[in-house]
């Protein structure tokens, strides 16, 4: 997969996460796509953790399901991390 290939893939993985998991998100559509490309990233590594293949071609259902569960993951940990260093509000 080329590198347009993984922003787009960036792009809607973090997009669908973000709708899955809807909520008060740091950043815009550039993180997005940042949270979706690492997320994949994560996915993939994941999965060949558990001996599964793991990232494939663009068009092969389990790298986006890959792309979409570990853009989960990172989403949750970035507002994790967000939500711990904002200050409590009165």
């Amino acid at each position: 997969m080329g590198i347009l290939g993984w922003i787009l893939l960036g792009l809607i993985a973090g997009a669908i996460a973000k709708a899955i998991m809807p909520g008060d998100d740091p950043g815009g559509i550039l993180l997005t796509m940042v949270i979706g490309i690492i997320g994949a990233i994560i996915g993939g590594l994941i999965a060949n953790a558990f001996g599964w293949a793991g990232i494939g071609d663009f068009f092969e259902i389990r790298t986006w399901i890959l792309a979409i569960v570990g853009s989960l993951i990172l989403l949750a940990i970035v507002r994790a991390a967000s939500n711990h260093r904002r200050p409590l509000a009165h």
